[in-house]
């Protein structure tokens, strides 16, 4: 990072139109946008930036693998709101970005990409380390720049910075050839300022809209409101709250929503979907009216189409245009930032009493309940439910928790009770192995003052724990809990309901993780029994550094419920009655 003197420098850029390379110009746009913080890996044909980045106030976390470096970015942007930035150089240093791009595009998280490219002269005749990412990327980004000329730098990634933040937000590329780093232009950061740009205006919230949805909401008997990852996005937590308590309409929400209404409040169902909870499945069923915010009707949470929820009319608040009737078919569309859309419908909205919806949901939860369990009981054997259920508790759910994704993901979605937006990092929509570690690194990044805590499966864990080295250089104080039981479990689980159990390929041989950790220089135990979980936890929470703890789980136990691929919503896979993480009769 540089010196106090280059970040007066720095800052003299923005207001002083200077002549600068190319290179210069990348580090001091990105200071006039506020960055502070950028993950990458140098090569050959982003060298020239790496080489004046010494000039800027700038922090540079170099990564292990340039997939981490996308990774972290999308950590740092889902935990703080900002955008992240991601550097690469040419070739296989840009391929390296595509899953990590890839995964923020289906998740919707501001990201801007920078990568080197070889020089414009040679464009185009498979040059050394020569690959066309921005024909790569297209169908996963918001909007990608080949930038070839030193003075169009400026404004690609003033641009950039505006399109991945607005609207539905979104990853951006801009890939910059060599010899545009080299040159040298007039720097004016003002002159860069990009169009206006507001891609998806609030094109039908008129009247009629609005007023359609409030005789909606106000006719209304089983009313619920469906709650996404775009609540989050758009800062509408408060709005959201304000719309379900005035109506006394519950709340369910999706994977990527957890956490942006809070897990105690009395109208909070859970989660819906593939493995939410049955209850929530079974009311959206039957419920007469679905209020969708900022969210896709993706096929995890709604089951196969035919079938889903027949009997209610259906609000979508979405910015994205797109999203609208390409999977469900709604009766009022309000198309726009949802907060804004919500500022404009709640004055229109009256209370209502809900009571008996909500007793009829409630007498429907019987004893296969997850969020209810007070104390899961302990038959001897450690499982995965065990250890969520006791870290949410021993961190009282104050920490930022990054997973991976397979079984572990899911279960800590059941049993960690998010009460704050953005506490929850995990990747929804591309489902990425390999994810937790580096986003965590991120998370840290954009938070360092809370409490940061990995939950990744034996397998992801294994795609990008070489970034454990990236965790010590940066003396970063993250700990990480590996639920290892020997299998792709996710995949073992489909196997054992629907392939008999014909456990091809998913037996997982795995390193030691303490001794892997330790090699890494980071302290770490193993826990086979539940009553060393909360010492371990303890032990993790006060060492002074980063900590792993490999929870040697119950090889194989399942998700539940679980909605099998074409099936309607209603109809799950349940706990089964033997099932020894059920309720005790004394917790009902």
């Amino acid at each position: 990072m540089g010196s106090n003197a280059n970040t007066q420098e720095a800052n003299a850029h923005l207001t002083t139109p200077t002549r600068l390379t190319g290179s210069e110009i990348v580090w001091a746009t990105l200071v006039g946008e506020g960055v502070t913080d950028v993950f990458g890996y140098p090569g050959g044909a982003i060298l020239p930036v790496y080489d004046a980045l010494r000039k800027f106030p700038i922090h540079h976390t170099l990564v292990r693998h340039e997939q981490g470096a996308a990774h972290m970015a999308d950590g740092y942007a889902r935990a703080s709101g900002k955008v992240g930035v991601a550097i690469a150089t040419s070739g296989p240093g840009a391929t390296n970005l595509v899953t990590g791009i890839a995964t923020a595009m289906l998740d919707s998280i501001p990201m801007v990409c920078i990568t080197g490219n070889v020089s414009s002269k040679v464009l185009g005749t498979d040059a050394f380390q020569e690959v066309d990412i921005t024909g790569i990327t297209l169908p996963v980004t918001k909007h990608n720049f080949l930038i070839s000329r030193t003075e169009e730098i400026a404004p690609a990634l003033r641009q950039a910075f505006q399109i991945a933040r607005s609207g539905r937000p979104g990853p951006v590329l801009v890939d910059i050839t060599k010899d545009a780093q080299q040159g040298k232009a007039i720097f004016d950061f003002a002159t860069a300022k990009p169009r206006a740009y507001r891609p998806h205006p609030m094109l039908n919230v008129e009247q009629h809209g609005l007023e359609s949805a409030v005789e909606l909401i106000r006719n209304a008997k089983r009313p619920i409101i469906l709650a996404g990852h775009g609540v989050t996005e758009s800062g509408a937590m408060e709005q959201v709250r304000t719309l379900a308590e005035r109506t006394q309409i519950p709340v369910a929400l999706t994977l990527l929503g957890l956490g942006a209404f809070p897990a105690s409040h009395p109208l909070n169902l859970g989660m819906m979907g593939m493995h939410g909870e049955a209850w929530v499945n079974h009311a959206i069923q039957e419920a007469d009216l679905l209020i969708a915010c900022g969210m896709r009707f993706d096929d995890r949470v709604t089951g196969t189409l035919a079938s889903y929820a027949t009997k209610a009319k259906k609000i979508h608040i979405e910015v994205d245009p797109a999203e609208i009737n390409k999977n469900v078919k709604v009766d009022v569309a309000l198309v726009g930032d949802l907060r804004e859309v919500l500022e404009e419908l709640l004055p229109r909205i009256g209370g209502r009493d809900g009571s008996a919806w909500l007793k009829t949901i409630e007498a429907s939860k019987g004893a296969s309940a997850v969020r209810d369990i007070k104390n899961l009981p302990d038959d001897g054997h450690l499982y995965a439910a065990h250890v969520v259920h006791d870290l949410w508790r021993i961190t009282e759910g104050e920490a930022v928790v990054v997973t991976d994704v397979g079984q572990h993901q899911m279960w800590e979605a059941q049993y960690f009770h998010h009460e704050k937006p953005r506490s929850l990092i995990t990747s929804g929509g591309l489902g990425t192995m390999g994810f937790a570690l580096p986003a965590a690194i991120g998370a840290k990044t954009a938070c360092p003052e809370k409490e940061v805590w990995v939950i990744a499966g034996d397998g992801g864990f294994q795609m990008t724990a070489a970034e454990l080295s990236t965790i010590v250089q940066e003396k970063l104080k993250i700990n990480i809990a590996i639920i290892n039981n020997g299998y792709l479990g996710m995949v073992r689980q489909w196997q054992e309901f629907f392939y008999e159990r014909n456990y091809e390929s998913t037996p997982l041989v795995s390193p030691d993780f303490v001794k892997l950790a330790d090699a890494h220089g980071i302290s770490g135990r193993a826990v086979r029994t539940r009553a060393e979980v909360e010492s371990a936890v303890h032990e993790a929470r006060t060492a002074p550094g980063a900590f792993l703890i490999n929870f040697l789980v119950e090889k194989e136990d399942s998700v539940y419920p679980m909605i099998p691929a074409g099936s309607a919503l209603h109809e799950m896979i349940r706990r089964p009655d033997h099932d020894p993480l059920l309720e005790s009769p004394e917790d009902l």
